[in-house]
């Protein structure tokens, strides 16, 4: 199910996107006009004959008049949700009839007006799917053209029409020896060409009274077919024409029929029943639902547009204050915390990287006791730090129970009131440990999370990986630091108050990111939980797209779990309910639902590439890439960072983000189908060394380079 909801997902999104192009003339479409060519091939009974063109059957083509008095009122290019509406209300008050030539890609999208036009006596005829300069086109293209305006007229109304208008077309003396091989054509297939007599203009808004001008026949008491249109623009002065026109013709005696009617015909409609309706109704409920899925997805572009821009407006101001005030020279957390703590290192077949762990620990500035927990290794993970025989490091063994269980084991041998953890992959620099512990010198601190960073950043994925430690989450912690949510405190380097860890029962199991359910329980608490941005440690990323994929995977679907198991916070009060209605949405916001759908940027991007316009894509990527890439960039100069790895950016928003959409929908696929989700080992290189001491960089930071062994 987790593989098979994305899969299907996508495949669904990508039709009805490409439904959405074809209906909307933005794929197939061709918009070519061609000029006007020799007309000798074209029959002088044809040219001078009437407007209503019968080329079908084997019988020599023949045009036809409108009768003497009558004017058949024809509308093109629609229907329009604004103007067909209004233009049938003011036909329906005269009581008139008209023909409505409409396209397929407007007859689908719809179809409940041409179902009004056929339920109100008017006549509908075929202006094709797609408008183009059939001249241009071969014998298939216009059969397609034909068949699917065809369609799109039995899914709105049920209904085949005989009648049939070419786009572009004019007076019956207009064809040429490009256009009249198209019209045999067209009429070998079975169709009327219904050409015009007078074209009213009404697309070039003249005014009311030259549109009346232009629709009247050439002389007083001829027919004729006036050619106007419902669609395409603004469409109000032919809606006040016809309230001029009609009244005035008839009251010289003229009548407004149908085109069959006028020329005493069968009706140009044809029932449709069977699978040719079953089908046309099917084709128009896909459009139907590709259009609410494009308005859904722009909805959701718009939330999701809000939702980065107010992150990163956020994240800019407040790691600002951040950093001013705690690198102001007058701050101070309180009295220096001298006295020694405890160092939880929790491992689990650690064996390639406990060493370079405590080694690390062993070789800090600030006393402390280091007590390695053996979580039921089974590859010599103890006696290697046994053998080490390093002074004040000792080995807890147990069977193996997960991490929480390890971590609540080490805190009950902990002999101190601080107790900092951290992962067995990682390795802190000599300063990590008197850098977390700090700000303990206030005492409503409960805990502090420190400044994880990646130590094999040689490799692409690293690279992406460090982008996303140095922005993503480093300067999250600023911003959750000054709004007093932080929603993690991070499992490679933290520090907790022990009497805080006691108040809230200690690590829990309930979730796969217990470092996020003991942040969350804290807060509700009533602790402050801070960034210490000098206390950095250097932790091995997954170096390849399984490992990576395994560890976000866990991470998201732990997230999730803690926000679900700690959502009363939104009803209560005290600490508590200001966590739950600041800290949660927050939460919710930029770590679930904008990363959720972030990938629609991408989305637009892919498809107005395809259908346009692709200049204003390109520029509207492009700016919310440049809005990334200045955060990005102010980060790594708040983490002393080189700018080298940004290069990899652009790469990074187009690749990563649509891994880790997968990771996060999967994850809501595995909570909303009720999947567990097992802890899973990282295979690590102990490629992350033992550091030496960072050389302070301009800003406080560090060397380009994690220390690699």
């Amino acid at each position: 199910m987790r593989y098979l909801l994305p899969s299907l997902l996508l495949v669904a999104l990508s039709a009805m996107l490409m439904l959405r192009g074809y209906v909307h003339s933005e794929i197939l479409a061709d918009h070519r006009v061609r000029p006007s060519a020799p007309a000798d091939a074209v029959p002088q009974r044809i040219l001078h004959g009437g407007p209503v063109l019968d080329a079908r059957g084997d019988g020599q083509p023949a045009g036809h008049e409108i009768p003497d008095r009558t004017l058949v009122l024809t509308f093109d290019d629609g229907p329009d949700p604004t103007w067909t509406p209004r233009i049938l209300d003011q036909l329906k008050h005269h009581r008139a009839h008209g023909v409505f030539f409409v396209t397929g890609t407007m007859a689908c999208r719809y179809p409940d007006l041409v179902r009004r036009m056929v339920a109100e006596g008017h006549e509908v005829g075929l202006h094709t799917f797609n408008h183009p300069d059939l001249s241009f086109q071969s014998p298939a293209r216009i059969d397609w053209e034909l068949t699917q305006n065809q369609l799109a007229l039995a899914g709105a109304a049920g209904i085949r029409s005989s009648l049939f208008r070419p786009p572009y077309s004019a007076t019956a003396d207009a064809l040429d020896n490009k256009s009249w091989p198209v019209t045999r054509y067209i009429g070998s297939r079975g169709y009327i060409s219904a050409f015009i007599d007078t074209d009213s203009e009404d697309w070039a808004r003249p005014g009311v009274h030259e549109i009346v001008r232009r629709a009247l026949p050439e002389k007083r008491g001829d027919g004729a077919i006036v050619l106007m249109h419902d669609s395409g623009g603004d469409r109000s002065q032919t809606l006040a024409a016809l309230d001029v026109l009609i009244p005035r013709m008839k009251a010289q005696g003229y009548t407004f029929p149908t085109l069959t009617r006028a020329l005493n015909a069968p009706s140009a409609h044809t029932a449709v029943t069977g699978p040719e309706l079953w089908k046309g109704k099917a084709f128009v409920l896909a459009v139907e639902l590709s259009d609410d899925a494009m308005d859904v997805l722009t909805v959701l572009l718009a939330v999701v547009g809000g939702l980065v821009l107010l992150r990163f407006g956020l994240m800019l101001l407040l790691s600002w204050a951040h950093a001013r005030r705690r690198r102001g020279s007058s701050f101070r957390w309180g009295p220096p915390v001298t006295e020694p703590v405890s160092v939880l290192v929790p491992a689990y077949n650690e064996a390639k990287c406990i060493s370079n762990t405590v080694r690390s620990l062993a070789a800090g500035d600030h006393p402390a006791e280091i007590i390695v927990i053996d979580d039921g290794s089974a590859d010599g993970t103890a006696d290697i730090v046994e053998q080490l025989a390093l002074p004040g490091v000792r080995v807890v063994r147990q069977p193996n129970g997960g991490k929480p269980a390890a971590l609540n084991n080490g805190i009950a041998h902990a002999s101190h009131d601080i107790v900092v953890m951290m992962d067995g992959d990682t390795v802190f620099e000599p300063s990590t440990v008197r850098e977390l512990v700090q700000p303990f010198g206030d005492p409503s601190v409960g805990a502090v999370a420190g400044n994880a960073k990646v130590g094999n950043r040689d490799t692409l994925i690293g690279a992406w990986q460090h982008i996303e430690y140095v922005m993503g989450f480093n300067l999250d912690r600023r911003m959750y630091d000054v709004l007093r949510c932080m929603p993690t405190i991070p499992g490679a380097v933290g520090a907790f108050r022990r009497e805080a860890l006691d108040r809230v029962g200690g690590m829990s199991d309930d979730t796969l990111a217990e470092d996020t359910d003991i942040t969350m329980a804290l807060h509700r608490d009533g602790w402050r939980v801070v960034y210490a941005e000098k206390a950095r440690a250097w932790t091995e990323a997954p170096e390849t797209v399984q490992q990576l994929w395994s560890q976000r995977y866990r991470w998201c679907y732990g997230t999730m779990q803690a926000i679900w198991k700690h959502r009363r916070a939104l009803v209560e009060s005290g600490p508590s309910g200001r966590f739950g209605r600041v800290g949660l949405p927050l939460v919710s916001s930029f770590m679930v639902v904008a990363p959720l759908l972030a990938p629609l940027i991408d989305v637009f991007l892919a498809y107005g590439l395809i259908f346009g316009p692709t200049g204003k894509t390109v520029l509207a990527w492009l700016g919310v890439l440049a809005i990334q890439a200045v955060c990005a960039a102010y980060a790594f100069r708040l983490d002393g960072e080189r700018m080298t790895h940004l290069v990899s950016l652009p790469l990074q928003q187009i690749l990563y983000r649509q891994l880790m959409y997968v990771v996060l929908l999967q994850s809501w696929i595995t909570a909303l189908t009720g999947g567990r989700l097992r802890w899973q080992k990282l295979r690590r290189t102990g490629a992350v060394g033992a550091p030496l001491a960072a050389e302070p960089a301009r800003t406080g930071g560090v060397p380009e380079k994690g220390p690699v062994a």
